[in-house]
């Protein structure tokens, strides 16, 4: 029997808060070469997209995590999750501060796969303005 109308919202609503959680680990993470937290929430099938046009699977994009960051105060502004079923994709756009205090920004998409209960990052694409 589905479920009813209420209950598919309340569970639209709990992913779209845990997506929103798991988006801030991900910025936070990066920011502070938190290895340990993209161990905990990046699928086994990673892959990510550089700026450099390089893809990298999960074990590179761990390597270039534990490196020191160069730049600083990243946040991510209008971010757009859309939800489908068991997939998410996020949208948004970075601002940050190189080493020489100049501003930059970004974009980024990340595609989440809920594996056994759990949301994971599958993939991600980032790109510098």
């Amino acid at each position: 029997m589905p479920a009813a109308p209420a209950m598919q919202r309340n569970d639209a609503a709990s992913d779209l808060d845990a997506l929103l959680a798991l988006n801030r680990d991900y910025i936070a993470s990066v920011q502070n070469s938190d290895v340990r937290r993209f161990e905990e929430i990046l699928g086994d099938d990673f892959l990510c997209s550089n700026p450099d046009g390089s893809l990298v699977d999960r074990a590179a994009f761990l390597n270039q995590t534990a490196r020191p960051v160069t730049i600083s105060n990243i946040q991510a502004l209008d971010v757009n999750i859309r939800l489908m079923g068991d997939f998410a994709i996020i949208h948004a756009r970075t601002t940050y501060t190189l080493p020489d205090g100049r501003q930059g920004a970004g974009r980024y998409t990340d595609i989440w796969a809920r594996r056994e209960g759990r949301w994971l990052a599958v993939a991600a694409h980032v790109t510098r303005c």
